[in-house]
């Protein structure tokens, strides 16, 4: 017989709904992730009472039938170097997230597969699709992991925290204090519902709704949104802002520094054109240069 999982579960079933299986991508190749962010996601998975597993990559580099090339330069020795720096890094990776984990008392795992940089997206986002949530370091600087990120966001059905390589605050990693980026959307839903757990664990949590930048076609109040919060037992401070010929990307960041968020809730925009994303602009910044830890759903 077929159980209806939605009617009268106990406080006990809906507790298992919760975060417990967090996924972790660092990069070997070209350069490895920083050590900071790596202890920034633990941190955060001890927040959340979680198991973490790390993945990251033996880089394949493919040889080239190029003759005149691999005589001049020593294309195939460079690949060669190349591959092995990428094993170097991802064992060392493992080893220093083994060692965090552990000192943090964190339950974790991991996995090391061997990929080209081409596949490498496809299969972080198929190991996303078995974890609750997926965590992707980013640099200051635009490039791969940016990809992967949009990749998982698109592709997995679960949500994704992005994690800034440079942090911005000295402390410890919490999840005290929350921001949710608040526009009435599907995809803002989307995210204040995967980010749940979260938020019933924060001790403030501030929506917040940038206006005069779009038009939001809603009958709707932030208060209903409180409303709906207040009964899975979460207090917040619903909050406006004027853009002030800000982007909302921009908005959203100077918001989270004046109120010194540890995380920024907000749904992700994009479709798939051929096979690039076109992102909305909030999206694009967030994911591009993330002013702090962001939890985006799409």
């Amino acid at each position: 017989m077929t159980r209806s999982v939605w009617r009268g579960e106990s406080i006990e079933e809906i507790k298992r709904m919760a975060f417990k299986d967090v996924l972790l991508q660092i990069s070997s190749y070209p350069d490895p992730t920083p050590v900071v962010a790596i202890e920034q996601a633990v941190g955060f998975t001890a927040a959340l009472g979680a198991h973490i597993s790390a993945l990251t990559f033996n880089i394949e580099i493919p040889s080239t039938k190029n003759v005149l090339a691999n005589a001049l330069l020593d294309v195939p020795g460079m690949a060669a170097a190349a591959q092995q720096k990428s094993v170097v890094n991802a064992r060392s990776l493992v080893d220093v997230f083994e060692s965090v984990a552990t000192k943090r008392g964190v339950p974790h795992g991991h996995f090391i597969e061997s990929s080209t940089t081409s596949r490498l997206a496809a299969i972080v986002t198929e190991h996303a699709r078995m974890h609750d949530v997926t965590m992707i370091p980013v640099s200051e600087e635009v490039g791969f992991q940016q990809f992967v990120a949009e990749c998982v966001l698109f592709g997995s059905g679960r949500p994704a925290i992005i994690l800034p390589e440079a942090q911005k605050k000295c402390r410890s990693p919490s999840l005290d204090v929350v921001g949710v980026a608040w526009d009435f959307s599907r995809s803002a839903a989307r995210a204040v519902a995967d980010a749940m757990p979260i938020l019933e664990r924060a001790k403030t949590v501030r929506v917040v709704t940038i206006t005069r930048e779009k038009k939001i076609d809603t009958k709707r109040s932030g208060a209903e949104l409180a409303r709906h919060l207040a009964l899975h037992g979460i207090e917040v401070v619903v909050e406006e802002e004027e853009a002030a010929e800000r982007s909302i990307g921009q908005a959203l960041g100077d918001f989270a520094t004046a109120h010194d968020l540890d995380l920024l809730v907000m749904g992700a925009y994009g479709h798939s054109r051929l096979r690039d994303f076109v992102l909305g602009g909030a999206t694009k910044t967030v994911i591009s240069h993330p002013p702090l830890p962001v939890i985006l759903s799409h």
